[in-house]
């Protein structure tokens, strides 16, 4: 079944007076918060903000941290602090599985060098039953 622009939470659907009535601010708190640069919506071809469900969400938080006594340049820092925690998380998580993926590749490689040697000595030392004594 084909997905509906609804099921897409970042895809610009919703109007500056959707957001106030669903969240229950004013328009004007939406229009400061993309004046300050703490929520940005993308615009419409006339130029009309337009929320996508994920940016709906920030604004929820927003409002939590206003109501907190949080000023709206301070909730901007907080806001591109959290962005880079998460990018610095999703990079050592990368880091961690390519580091662990190196291990399994140098376990391997030791367990192949080991037999090899294995081999080599087990070639090269005969038993002591095949060997001849001197008469």
């Amino acid at each position: 079944m084909p997905s509906l622009p609804l099921d897409d939470e970042n895809l610009p659907l919703f109007t500056v007076g959707q957001v106030a009535a669903l969240l229950e601010v004013q328009q004007a708190f939406l229009r400061r918060l993309d004046e300050h640069r703490v929520v940005q919506p993308s615009r419409s071809a006339g130029g009309q903000r337009r929320y996508t469900r994920a940016e709906i969400t920030v604004v929820q938080y927003v409002v939590e941290l206003v109501d907190d006594g949080m000023t709206l340049s301070g909730i901007r820092r907080v806001l591109e602090l959290e962005t880079m925690v998460r990018r610095l998380e999703a990079e050592r998580h990368a880091l961690l599985a390519a580091l662990a993926e190196r291990e399994r590749l140098l376990a391997l490689r030791d367990r192949q060098l080991a037999e090899r040697y294995r081999l080599l000595d087990s070639r090269y030392r005969q038993p002591a039953s095949d060997q001849t004594s001197p008469e």
